[in-house]
Parts: C-alpha cells; sequence; structure tokens
C-alpha cells in the first residue's frame, strides 16, 4: 500500500493567496487530516492481517479435531479413548514447550542458522522483527500437527508417559529446530535469507511437506520400528493380517475435517492478505495467489483419492473408502510445499504421483514387518518427500519471484525450463530432515524402550489401554480380532461385513449368556 505523506511546507505555496501565517495553519491542518488517513489505513491494514491468520491458525488448530477422528477410527474400539486422549495431550503438552521454547529456537530472531535464542517465553513479542501473538499460535498450530503425525504410527500400543515425553521433545526442540532452517528469515537453507542463499534459492517448502510432514513422519517411523508390530499384525509365516480399524465413519469425518483445515495450513502460510503484485494489475495480489494455493491444493487432494480408488480397486477387487480417506491425504501432504509456486495443472501430477508413492510405501512396510495402524510414515513420510521433489520439478519462475521477493533470477523448476538448482535444494532438504529426526527421535525412542517406559505389556495390549489404562471402554463393542470378548448382560454390536452368500444382515442382536 501506497504511504501517505505531507507537509506545511509542501502545501503552503499552494495556498499564496492568503497570508504567509493562514497559508502555513491551513496546510498544517490539511497535513494533521492526511497523517490521520494515513495511521487509519496502517492500523486497518494491520487489523485486516492479523484477523486473516488467526482465522488460518483457527483452521489449522480444528485439523486436531481432524487428527482425533482420523485416529479414533482407524484402531480397534477397545484402544478408542486412549488414542483419544493422546490427541488431547499433544495440543496441552505441546503448548506449554513450544510457550517456553520452542517458537523461541524456531523463530528467535536475530540468530545464527541453526538455532533461534530470542522470545522464550514469548518475552518482548509483540515485536516487529517477528510480529504478534497471532504469529505464536499460528506456528504452535503447526508444532502440535507434527506430534499428532507420530502418535498415529505407534498407536494401540505404547505407553502413556511415552507419549508425553516425545511430545514435549518434539515440538520443543526437534520441530523447531527444522522449521528454523526453513522457515526463519535467519536459517541456513531458508528462502527468505538476505544473502548466501543454498544454491542461490534456498528450500522452497511453502506450507510444510518436510518441515511437518517429514518431521512427524519420520519420527513416527523411528517409534514404530524400535516397538515393533502390533500383537497379531502378522502371523506366525510372517504373513500380514489387516487389524482393521472399528470406525469407517470416523475415518471419513476426521479426513474431512483435515481437508477442511488445510485451507488454513497452505493458503495461512501467506502470513499476511493485503498486498500487491504489483501497479500495473490492481485487482491481482497476494489475495490472488492465495485463491490459487486453494485451488492447488484441492485439485491434489482430489487427484490423489481418485487415484487411489481405482488403484485399489484394480489391486484387492474392491472399493475401499480408508484406503481413499488416506490417498486424499497423502495428496494434501504432498502439494504443501509447492501450492504457492505451481500451476493448478501441475497440482494434479503431484497428486496423481502422491497415491502411487503412498500404495509403495504400504507395499514396502508390508513386506519388511512394518506396522503403522495409520500409514502415518508412508503418508506423511513418503508423500511429503515427494511433494519436495515435486516443487523442485514444476515451480514456476512467475509465482517464485511474485511469493519470494527480493532476489532476481531465484531458480524455478527443473521441468519449467530452469536448471537443477532449486531440485538439488530439496533433496539436501529431505537428507537434512532424515538425518536430524534420526539423531534425535531414534535415541530417544530406544532409550525408552530400554527403560521400558515405550511398550505396553503383551496382556494390556491384548484386553486394549481403554479397560487396563483408562476405566473402561469408551462405549461397547465387538473387535472382530479380538476373540476373548463377551457380554455381560444386554446386547453388543458387531461389525458386519459383506459376504458371497446371502445379505448381510445390518444389526444382530447377540442374546447374554445370562439370559
Amino acid at each position: 500500500m501506497a504511504s501517505l505523506s505531507c507537509s506545511a511546507s509542501d502545501l503552503a505555496p499552494l495556498l499564496s493567496a492568503s497570508s504567509t501565517a493562514n497559508a502555513t495553519a491551513a496546510a498544517t491542518f490539511l497535513c494533521s487530516q492526511f497523517t490521520t488517513i494515513s495511521n487509519q489505513l496502517s492500523d486497518a491494514s494491520y487489523a485486516i492481517n492479523n484477523t486473516y491468520l488467526l482465522f488460518s491458525a483457527y483452521l489449522v488448530f480444528a485439523m486436531q479435531l481432524g487428527f482425533a477422528m482420523l485416529c479414533a477410527g482407524s484402531v480397534r474400539a477397545k484402544n478408542t479413548m486412549n488414542i483419544m486422549l493422546t490427541n488431547v495431550l499433544d495440543a496441552a503438552a505441546g503448548g506449554l514447550s513450544y510457550y517456553l521454547f520452542g517458537f523461541a529456537f524456531a523463530f528467535g530472531s536475530p540468530s545464527n542458522g541453526f538455532i533461534g535464542h530470542h522470545f522464550f517465553g514469548l518475552k518482548n513479542i509483540p515485536s516487529l522483527a517477528i510480529g504478534d501473538y497471532s504469529f505464536f499460535l499460528y506456528q504452535w498450530a503447526f508444532a502440535i500437527a507434527a506430534a499428532g503425525i507420530t502418535s498415529g504410527s505407534i498407536a494401540e500400543r505404547t505407553q502413556f508417559v511415552a507419549y508425553l515425553i516425545y511430545s514435549s521433545f518434539l515440538t520443543g526442540f526437534v520441530y523447531p529446530l527444522v522449521s528454523h532452517w526453513f522457515w526463519s528469515s535467519d536459517g541456513w537453507a531458508s528462502p527468505t535469507r538476505h544473502d548466501n542463499l543454498l544454491f542461490g534459492s534456498g528450500v522452497i517448502d511453502f506450507a510444510g511437506s518436510g518441515v511437518v510432514h517429514m518431521v512427524g513422519g519420520i519420527a513416527g517411523l523411528w517409534g514404530a520400528l524400535i516397538e515393533g508390530p502390533r500383537i497379531g499384525r502378522f502371523d506366525r509365516t510372517g504373513r500380514a493380517v489387516i487389524l482393521k480399524g472399528h470406525s469407517a465413519s470416523l475415518v471419513v469425518l476426521g479426513s474431512l475435517l483435515l481437508w477442511f483445515g488445510w485451507y488454513g495450513f497452505n493458503p495461512g502460510s501467506f502470513l499476511i492478505i493485503l498486498k500487491s503484485y504489483g501497479e500495473s494489475e490492481g485487482y491481482y495480489g497476494q489475495w490472488s495467489a492465495i485463491g490459487r494455493t486453494a485451488v492447488t491444493t484441492t485439485l491434489a487432494g482430489c487427484t490423489a483419492a481418485l487415484s487411489t480408488l481405482f488403484t485399489k480397486r484394480l489391486l484387492v477387487g474392491h472399493w475401499n473408502v480408508t484406503d481413499v480417506c488416506n490417498g486424499l491425504l497423502g495428496g494434501f501432504a504432498a502439494i504443501t510445499s509447492g501450492c504457492s509456486v505451481v500451476e493448478p495443472w501441475a497440482a494434479i501430477i503431484c497428486g496423481l504421483v502422491a497415491s502411487w508413492v503412498l500404495i509403495g510405501f504400504n507395499k514396502l512396510a508390508e513386506k519388511l514387518k512394518y506396522d503403522d495402524p495409520l500409514e502415518a510414515a508412508q503418508l506423511h513420510g513418503g508423500c511429503g518427500a515427494w511433494g519436495l521433489l515435486f516443487t523442485g520439478l514444476f515451480a514456476t519462475k512467475k509465482y517464485i519471484n511474485e511469493v519470494y521477493q527480493g532476489v532476481p533470477g531465484r531458480p524455478y523448476g527443473l521441468f519449467m525450463g530452469s536448471g537443477g538448482k532449486l531440485l538439488a535444494a530439496q533433496i539436501i532438504q529431505i537428507l537434512v530432515i532424515v538425518g536430524w529426526v534420526t539423531a534425535t527421535m531414534g535415541p530417544l525412542f530406544y532409550v525408552l524402550n530400554k527403560l521400558k517406559l515405550l511398550r505396553i505389556s503383551s496382556e494390556d495390549e491384548m484386553q486394549g489401554m481403554d479397560l487396563t489404562r483408562h476405566g473402561g471402554f469408551a462405549y461397547i463393542y465387538h473387535d472382530e480380532d479380538d476373540q476373548s470378548y463377551n457380554t455381560s448382560s444386554g446386547f453388543a454390536l458387531r461389525r458386519i461385513e459383506p459376504s458371497n452368500g446371502s445379505p448381510a444382515i445390518n444389526v444382530q442382536n447377540t442374546p447374554s449368556p445370562n439370559v
């Protein structure tokens, strides 16, 4: 927005018909009015941008509800309360650790390229260097999203204390350093550095395919590897046994809530909305880029969902709503890196490949006897890595120069006519995130396991943590793999699967053995 300025010496000659004193007084009065208007416009601009960021933060936080519903539906009924509670505590424990340490490590500017060291406990916030409280809230919502991803990988077999420890450590230290490297203006690989850009570009990870999704996915990978698979996930011959989640309805509800929240995750990462991209096109500005980002996000998710639907139909012979929901989220995780700098048609390619990446990693996980109840490592880690590579291939020159201004000649996508410098930067990010999370979260899970603080006992796992750790079941439900289940009175609900023979009955009443 153009600034308004006025001085009495500028206006006095224009009022020369009057006496000099009167002209000066009139000019001073007019200038004071212009100054007032300018200040009000500046305040309005700040308020609009701040409100936009707050609303985006609320949308991203609403993704926690999506994670909770998705996790609950993907586990067996006997662990429902446990996984719901862990999602609540990811936000609660992450809130305190990010307030005390995480935000300062991530955005404590001025700092070195490795770690921030200002604003501990939000001291000196609001600040001209970093912004207002709304920026903290938005970044906290991102941090707890990474922790929520990890909780899905280690679901149904992890002690409660382990959740508290890893969640605090991830949001207070591991994740903040990664976000500092790639998002802070002081970070060594940030595209917003003032000088010494990595490969002349810096890493383009606009909303966090690497910073959020890969960090959460790789952390979950190590947790699940060190814990080992759930009891019954693989039989004695090594053949995979599907342990179905108890509610496809909750899976769909959670996926749609996450879809809704992604409109704060990706478009909200612009942080401000009131910014013009040039005088020649007054109607075109950051508001247009925000709309385009929402479109690319939508197209990638939609394409991934449809591709997963038909690919899995060819592979397994039926339509599976859970697979479609995971494919949808895989498309979103992939497009998150380049959503602001690619054309809508490229987003379709991103989603298409993301679905195949997810299916391929799931096949590999099965062969390696790796058990991840929510496919979190494959989805967020695998599709997040593909998203970074995709950005290095398809980022356009025009959009990069608009979103990341101030560096003429910045490299863009290899397939869009530039060289491979941006792609090289993206590959560096993938390697660094894998190495950093492995070096921090791997030892943490290993130590917890050695101290017997990681995995629950086999008896507790068979009975379900709701009963043994949380005072009772969330609701009466018969998990089909639980052979020890017995109703004491009344009726119990059971899942009824369609068969090739007679039509399935929708509800089956199981009489009490006491009747």
